[in-house]
């Protein structure tokens, strides 16, 4: 099993996607959290009662771009809500590779995590992958992605700094270039996986 993380706009939706169609077997912590901010479910009602009805849609769904506007500038707020979201994600994730091992031992299980290091899940894993790019690229693409400057800079402050981050990969994989040379990155990677996930189960 292993650990997929990296900044703001580095890759880790093109990543394990590619991963996906190689056969790994992809948890994803982001979509994990979509479900359980649900409206009803326990994580929902935590969530609307710490930060107030502001966040919620006219539908009375968590619209969590404006959640993201209220934590990610505030430490403290930040802080609050990866305590009321992160155990109930790892609870999950923990579920999913239950689920997935018992229907094949030989399944290359990535877990990708935004907050994979900062949450210390990664401590879990056998391998973390840091996906990469320089922090002018992520903002690039970012604000490609209609965000704006001050939104992108809030969110990459409130993430682990890229050198720090990268002290933690067993694998790092750079996405600066174009898409198919990520992808034979990838291939490589996943070649090696395979071969570990081989070995550990003989």
């Amino acid at each position: 099993m292993v650990g997929l993380t990296g900044g703001i706009a580095s890759g880790k939706d093109l990543v394990p996607g590619i991963l996906r169609g190689l056969g790994a077997r992809v948890i994803d912590a982001d979509e994990i959290a979509r479900a359980l901010l649900e409206p009803g479910l326990p994580a929902y009602e935590d969530v609307v009662e710490t930060f107030g009805k502001d966040i919620l849609d006219a539908g009375g769904r968590i619209n969590r771009r404006r959640l993201a506007a209220l934590v990610f500038p505030d430490q403290e707020r930040l802080n609050r809500l990866n305590t009321i979201t992160h155990p109930r994600i790892i609870e999950e994730e923990k579920r999913q590779v239950e689920e997935i091992r018992s229907a094949d031992p030989l399944a290359v299980i990535v877990i990708n995590a935004a907050l994979l290091i900062e949450s210390g899940n990664y401590r879990v894993v056998d391998r973390v992958i840091v996906v990469d790019v320089p922090e002018d690229i992520q903002m690039e693409r970012a604000m490609g992605k209609g965000l704006t400057e001050d939104e992108v800079r809030s969110r990459m402050k409130a993430q682990m700094p890229r050198k720090e981050r990268l002290k933690y990969a067993d694998i790092v994989i750079d996405n600066s270039g174009s898409i198919e040379e990520t992808k034979m990155k990838i291939e490589e990677v996943y070649g090696t996986l395979k071969e570990i996930a081989t070995s550990n189960l003989n």
